[in-house]
């Protein structure tokens, strides 16, 4: 009884409209509930609403019936036997008689006839009982928007669901339709009533059905809506309003592709279509021109060729006009995009006319082709254009209408081979005869000129034209998706008249690139030129053109233009672009003569540009061509690869020996041309782990092979330029194949000197630093010796967690000692081991016999000692004989050597970064230590400022190198890296590790800042927390917006007083920003709003970064978008600071100014002036 009270009392709150919508809501929801989890069965809840759904009260009952329609709703995947399903059914069936309770029935019939067949269907008999209902009772269009919608949707599931039902209803169903869709012009009933029509189109296919009878008058419907065009002032945003008030998106291109589909959905409606769509291609609207073509374009393929026919002469008379008539924009800045060609930017209009006339080609080729070979425009601009020799001399309004006439030439040649033999017949002859490449013999034949001598400049139109011409045959011949070329037979005419003046063609452009300048004259000329000998050198096989000479010949005009004029520089990239291109096409179509020719006249003449000293094109143009020749096959790009790896060995040969500076300066372009240009591509390309391979190996073995080193502290940039390559190289191969390469980097790192690697080999061997003076880094290695230590950390850094690294043990003491000697490749390699060594509980086969916590103990808990008495880290820090020292008490100051400190510092951040990504816990003991370290540099303020006291400044500045490596520590562990420690280096990564450092490590931060008193402390601390927030993602950083934007303010103004720190404060400003501009940190910027922008006035005019300004200007124009109480009193502060950037001599700053005057002048009184 409580259970059935309940019940009631959420049905009364329900049907009483004087309730709020919430608390209908709620009802609503708590019934759901109830029904959802089997405490209330539905039979009860019909039974207890009986007086709600029969009543008199025509408000009660209208609620009534809404709540079963809306439950029926919510309860669309729960089972109903079909008892139940046809009680309701009928019962709603009914109330659609009843105009007051009508969005109840209609909401609830929706439910119902939605359900699949798994849970309860509603069966045929029923729905043709709804149908028959509706189509009697309802007048769709005496009702509001939300009940037409719920009208259309029960329509559109009748026919898409229940198609045999309401077929048999036949007229009526049709003329019911026409009615309710007649006249309506709500966008999202709109979207429903054309998809009613498509799927009604599909329910009665017979040209003598029920549809046949009205197809008229639906036409007549639907064609008031073409074209479509918004006139809500939401349109431009492809939204319209919801009279409720919720914005509901309803694009415009979605309307209209819904009213194609309808348009096209029949036979039936080409009588009426056709005319309209042909109508309002006059039309001045571009819209409207477009959709025309589009809408064409698609009943063309629904309507068939029969129908179509009869309308083949008026389309083209409508699409050579759109296409003439069009404004084109010209395409002349010609080397910006290094077009395949020249001509002029195609609109939209255009570009929709020539889908259509491909189209109409290809279903109905005789007519249309004969329309277009026999129109008397196409001749005549044909025969006027070829008269201008030089394309400068063709005037604009010639010039489109040549470009034109190309791409239809193009367009029509293309479609078939019986199109492309009649263009051919009709063209070719007339072109080669402007060109002066043809002759009559006494019979009329026309035949190739042979001795005609090209001595002056040919005629640039008919040239351009011969181009299109090829470039359809060759189309036609290739395709455009299809790998294989398709079935054409040689001896078609076109085939026959391009072979036999293919030489001539060739020697015609030929002669055009010969007098080819770098004027702009001449520049469509170039184009034109290399394009047709690129396109006769792109056919297959069977269908060649050109002989093999020829076509060698070809190859050999685009390499001599590469290596002789380069200072042609359209020419030349226009020709690298056709090498590229045509080695493309032979890799692709597996042509093994061509193949043969390009691998011995391009290729081994691009590799053997690498090893010439004295040669004319420069040697960055040179790495260009190896890169782009590289990409253009597989056997091409080995051939590259392995002369590219020949020239950086052989420079690196020279410089280990010689020091030869030129060599080390080639050989650092070679490495960063194989790094970041074919490496990609060797990866892209498939399993090429051998050459990789073998490139390490290799630059191991020249190491080994190279005892006298001359390489001087000079060559840093080609030892960092040797690294990345190793490490891309190593990164990319197999386990197998990066132990190999381990293997030996370790036999070579075991011959250099420098390294006591014997003395590693105890476990209980303590790491030895002899005579380390705390002045001395790396140098005082040999250069020999840093290079292999080098090259060995980064060959680890690139490695799988599962290769096997010989002798681990030793290798992390080794790490450790070049650590504290300035060596971050090796710290950077000691973070990569602690994140993939496998710790000891996994149960997986390790590596080297090492886990993770024995890494761990040798880095953290070995001693740090010196075996000389006299050792000078005893001596400076006064340690006695029997004292030992660890990394971390380095780091804390255990040695008075500050510069040991730093680099311990340094060191120990790249090996919590490795920890850090893993998210092992040991990260917060390092996290701890680098907190002291910055705490401790308090002593900073404290030091006495006795002027010209030198020692005090020299201890102050060691301070503050402390404390600021501390700082940037947390750089090191929240930045992504792309030099090691990420994915492509294998990198064990957890996800979401920056948030949980974050969380964990700003509440000890905050407290720090608030506990210390120290400015320079300070400072180094807001250093510290600037790093975490900004490295951290930004959704994690609003989670704690109320805490955190106080903390940046402070920050930004502590930072601002150094020009040291402009980096981390426009970091720092980036998060403001993204704060700002997030509405879920808008609360709390609200909040703060005063003091957020007095620190934004006074960045204004920060003088060290011009970003800084602008961005600041940036969140002041944000700021001014929050509620007008919160930020009119601040108006005429950031009006006057913006005043003073007017000034600005940065042009972005002014502009970002003007903007912000703008936002904020429009909160103040019309009285103020400024």
């Amino acid at each position: 009884m409580a259970q059935l009270s309940q019940l009631t009392q959420y049905i009364e709150s329900y049907v009483d409209s004087s309730r709020s919508s919430t608390q209908q809501v709620a009802s609503l929801d708590a019934i759901t509930y109830l029904l959802k989890n089997d405490k209330l069965t539905l039979e009860t809840l019909v039974r207890e609403m009986g007086m709600y759904l029969t009543t008199t009260d025509s408000i009660i009952r209208a609620r009534g019936i809404l709540l079963l329609g809306e439950l029926l709703t919510s309860l669309a995947s729960k089972r109903l036997d079909n008892v139940t399903i046809h009680s309701l059914i009928s019962f709603f069936a009914d109330r659609l008689a009843d105009w007051r309770a009508l969005r109840g029935a209609l909401v609830g019939c929706l439910a119902l006839m939605k359900r699949k067949n798994n849970i309860g269907r509603v069966t045929d008999n029923d729905a043709r009982a709804v149908a028959q209902a509706y189509l009697e009772n309802i007048q769709v269009q005496s009702l509001g928007q939300h009940d037409r919608k719920l009208c259309f949707e029960i329509l559109e599931c009748l026919l898409d669901h229940y198609p045999e039902s309401v077929a048999s209803l036949g007229d009526d169903l049709v003329y019911g339709i026409c009615g309710a869709i007649d006249g309506e012009k709500d966008p999202r009933c709109l979207m429903l009533t054309f998809h009613i029509v498509e799927i009604l189109a599909r329910l009665f296919p017979d040209p003598s059905g029920p549809l046949a009878s009205f197809a008229g008058d639906l036409f007549d419907i639907l064609g008031c809506y073409f074209p479509i065009h918004f006139t809500h002032p939401c349109a431009k945003l492809n939204v319209t309003a919801d009279p409720q008030g919720e914005d509901v998106d309803v694009k415009r291109d979605d309307l209209s592709r819904a009213l194609m589909l309808a348009f096209s959905s029949t036979p039936l409606f080409e009588p009426f279509a056709i005319p309209l769509l042909l109508e309002k291609l006059s039309s001045s609207l571009p819209s409207a021109k477009v959709d025309s073509l589009k809408y064409l374009s698609n009943c063309l393929l629904k309507y068939g060729d029969d129908r179509m026919e009869k309308h083949v002469e008026a389309i083209w008379s409508s699409v050579k006009e759109a296409i003439f008539c069009s404004e084109q924009e010209p395409m002349l800045s010609l080397a910006s995009e290094l077009q395949d060609g020249v001509g002029f930017q195609e609109n939209e209009i255009v570009t929709e006319a020539f889908i259509l006339l491909q189209r109409v080609i290809l279903e109905n080729d005789g007519l249309l082709l004969s329309l277009i070979v026999g129109d008397k425009d196409i001749n005549m601009i044909v025969d006027s254009v070829t008269s201008f020799r030089s394309y400068n001399d063709i005037p604009l309004q010639s010039k489109h209408k040549l470009f034109t006439v190309g791409r239809i030439l193009y367009v029509s040649a293309k479609a078939s081979n019986t199109c492309c033999n009649q263009v051919f017949e009709s063209f070719f002859f007339r072109l080669m005869d402007t060109l002066g490449l043809s002759v009559r013999n006494s019979s009329g034949d026309r035949l190739p000129n042979y001795d005609y001598v090209f001595s002056e400049r040919l005629n640039f139109g008919a040239l351009y034209l011969c181009t299109e011409l090829l470039v359809a045959c060759r189309d036609l011949v290739v395709g455009s998706e299809e790998l294989t070329p398709k079935s054409v037979s040689a001896q078609e005419s076109w085939c026959c008249m391009l072979h036999s003046f293919s030489s001539l063609l060739i020697k015609a452009f030929s002669s055009v690139l010969d007098a080819s300048t770098d004027k702009d004259a001449y520049e469509a000329d170039t184009y034109t030129g290399v394009k047709g000998l690129q396109i006769l050198a792109n056919f297959p096989g069977e269908f060649f053109p050109i002989s093999k000479s020829i076509f060698e010949n070809v190859l050999l005009t685009f390499t001599s233009i590469i290596v002789e004029d380069f200072n042609k520089k359209l020419l030349w990239k226009l020709a690298l672009k056709a090498l590229v291109k045509i080695g493309s096409f032979v890799d692709r179509f597996h042509e093994s003569e061509k193949a043969l020719s390009y691998n011995v006249i391009v290729v081994e003449k691009i590799v053997s540009l690498m090893f010439l000293d004295d040669f004319g094109l420069p040697f960055q143009l040179r790495l260009e061509v190896v890169s782009d020749i590289g990409t253009t096959g597989l056997n091409f790009m080995l051939k590259i690869v392995q002369g590219l790896e020949d020239a950086i060995f052989a420079n690196l040969s020279e410089v280990y020996v010689h020091g030869n500076l030129k060599s080390s300066k080639a050989a650092v372009q070679l490495l960063e041309c194989y790094s970041n240009k074919l490496l990609p591509g060797i990866l892209k390309a498939g399993d090429f782990e051998d050459v990789l391979s073998r490139f390490s190996v290799n630059i191991w073995n020249q190491i080994e092979n190279s005892m006298a080193f001359s390489v001087g502290a000079q060559e840093n940039e080609l030892l960092n330029a040797t690294m990345t390559a190793m490490k891309l190289a190593v990164g990319s191969c197999s386990e197998g194949s990066q132990g190999k390469i381990i293997e030996k980097a370790y036999r070579v790192l075991s011959s250099c000197h420098s390294f006591p690697l014997k003395e590693f080999m105890s476990i209980t061997t303590a790491v030895q630093l002899e005579g380390l003076h705390p002045t001395q880094d790396l140098e005082c290695f040999s250069y020999r010796d840093k290079w292999v230590m080098t090259l060995f950390a980064s060959a680890i850094i690139a490695i799988r967690p599962q290769t096997h690294i010989p002798n681990i043990r030793v290798v992390l003491q080794l790490f450790m000692m070049s650590l504290l000697k300035g060596d971050i490749p090796a710290a950077q390699a000691l973070g990569s081991m602690v994140n993939k060594l496998c710790p000891k509980s996994n149960g997986v086969e390790i590596s080297s016999n090492c886990t993770l916590e024995e890494a761990l103990d040798i880095i953290f808990n070995r001693s740090l000692w010196d075996s000389h008495n006299k050792g000078s880290l005893k001596r400076c820090s006064g340690i006695g004989e029997d004292n030992e020292m660890g990394l971390t008490n380095l780091c804390l100051g255990a040695s008075n050597s500050q510069l040991l400190r730093v680099r311990a510092i340094d060191g120990l951040a790249w090996i919590g970064k490795g920890l850090l990504l893993r998210g092992h816990e040991k990260v917060k003991d390092i996290t701890m230590i680098f907190l002291r370290c910055l705490l401790s540099s308090g002593g900073i303020d404290n030091l006495p400022l006795s002027q010209g006291s030198l020692e005090n400044n020299q201890e102050q500045d060691v301070l503050l190198s402390v404390a600021k490596s501390s700082a940037d520590a947390f750089h090191i562990l929240m930045s992504d890296s792309e030099i090691c420690l990420n994915k492509r280096f294998h990198a064990n990564i957890r996800p979401l590790y920056k948030q949980r450092f974050f969380s964990s490590v700003l509440p000890i931060l905050v407290s720090s800042i608030a506990e210390s008193h120290l400015s320079k402390t300070r400072s180094m601390l807001y250093r510290a927390l600037a790093h975490v927030i900004s490295d951290t993602p930004l959704i994690a950083v609003l989670s704690e917006a109320k805490k955190i934007i106080p903390l940046i303010l402070d920050g930004l103004s502590v930072l601002s007083m150094s020009i040291l720190d402009k980096d981390i404060l426009y970091n720092f400003l980036l998060v403001l920003s993204g704060i700002l501009m997030d509405k879920n940190g808008q609360e709390t910027v609200v909040d703060n709003a005063h003091i957020i922008i007095n620190c934004l006035t006074g960045l204004v005019g920060y003088p060290h970064m011009m970003v800084v300004r602008e961005t600041a200007i940036q969140c002041l124009v944000a700021m001014s978008r929050l509620p007008h109480a919160r930020i009119y009193p601040m108006r005429t502060q950031v009006l006057h600071s913006v005043q003073l950037a007017l000034d600005d001599p940065k042009r972005a700053v002014r502009y970002e100014a003007v903007r912000c005057r703008q936002a904020w002048a429009s909160t103040a009184s019309r009285s103020l002036h400024f």
